[in-house]
């Protein structure tokens, strides 16, 4: 049997220039949505599928990712004073998700050296990739559906959705061979290819399974523009001849672009109207302003 995966890593070193001035004190991973910051719906994500350790990569200025995930007993100290228990418990529940520990990347060069700073961390042992801006609408399923694959295959898995074919060119594209309901093989992988020549519609999405010869081929890539070291190569050395085997399971659950205004806009939107205090009297309150505004 494939080794159980237990560990995440969630790469969390950008500057979030997208969302200047607002990121110009604080992490993008910290900006709220609804009553969270984002990144803690991705930490919840991992750990609904089982993950039980997360190592975060950060950089300058993230100490605030690192205080949201530890204890702060001043804080627990007023609450429990003034009778809030219910608040006490939430942020005592945050420290407790899971097993917490920070790298920082030191230098941007690209996704794939972000990747590389966990591997004294993660060893030998097969591991997830969760990209901080994506957020899946459907939790840990999507997580969880790669683990399945993973324990069907014991190779490395990728999350991958169809997408239009004119909007390929914004992702990495898997040409894909089915193996089983939902899981294809991926023979080969390529980074935002034109519409012409792009192997097939399934685009990858920010959710990886690896196991830890990932890290060789890391090792292995020729840096590219930046001198930065890019994971779709590594993952293309998996997928190719004498690589380990590259799998990928086909989803049809959305999900939110946190790195992109408009998505982050609609992510506040749709998680508020499921919010079970707020969601009723926010729908009313939508429902309010476009009658007034006659939209």
């Amino acid at each position: 049997m494939p080794a159980p995966v237990r560990k995440a890593v969630i790469p969390a070193a950008g500057l979030g220039t997208r969302f200047l001035p607002a990121t110009k004190s604080q992490p993008k991973e910290m900006l709220t949505i609804v009553d969270k910051p984002a990144i803690q719906y991705v930490v919840e994500e991992a750990v609904e599928a089982g993950i039980e350790d997360v190592l975060i990569i950060t950089g300058t200025a993230k100490k605030a990712l690192e205080d949201h995930f530890d204890r702060n007993f001043e804080l627990e100290t007023l609450l429990e004073r003034k009778g809030k228990t219910g608040p006490l418990q939430e942020i005592i529940d945050i420290t407790n998700m899971a097993k917490f520990h920070f790298t920082r990347q030191g230098e941007p060069l690209g996704l794939g050296h972000a990747v590389l700073q966990a591997e004294q961390h993660i060893g030998d042992e097969p591991f997830v990739v969760l990209l901080p801006d994506e957020i899946m609408c459907n939790g840990g399923q999507t997580v969880q559906a790669m683990v399945d694959a993973y324990q069907e295959t014991g190779s490395s898995v990728v999350a991958l959705r169809e997408v239009p074919m004119e909007e390929i060119s914004s992702y990495g594209c898997a040409a894909a061979e089915p193996v089983s309901e939902g899981v294809v093989k991926i023979p080969h992988i390529v980074e935002k290819p034109a519409a012409d020549v792009a192997p097939s519609n399934l685009a990858v999405m920010g959710r990886y399974l690896f196991t830890a010869d990932i890290f060789e081929h890391l090792h292995q890539v020729t840096p590219g523009v930046g001198n930065e070291i890019q994971l779709t190569d590594a993952m293309a050395m998996i997928a190719g001849d004498g690589g380990s085997g590259l799998y990928g399971t086909v989803g049809d659950t959305g999900s939110w672009d946190a790195g992109q205004k408009l998505d982050f806009l609609r992510a506040q939107v749709e998680i508020g109207l499921d919010h079970p205090e707020l969601g009723g009297p926010f729908a009313d309150m939508l429902r309010d302003l476009m009658k007034r505004r006659e939209i």
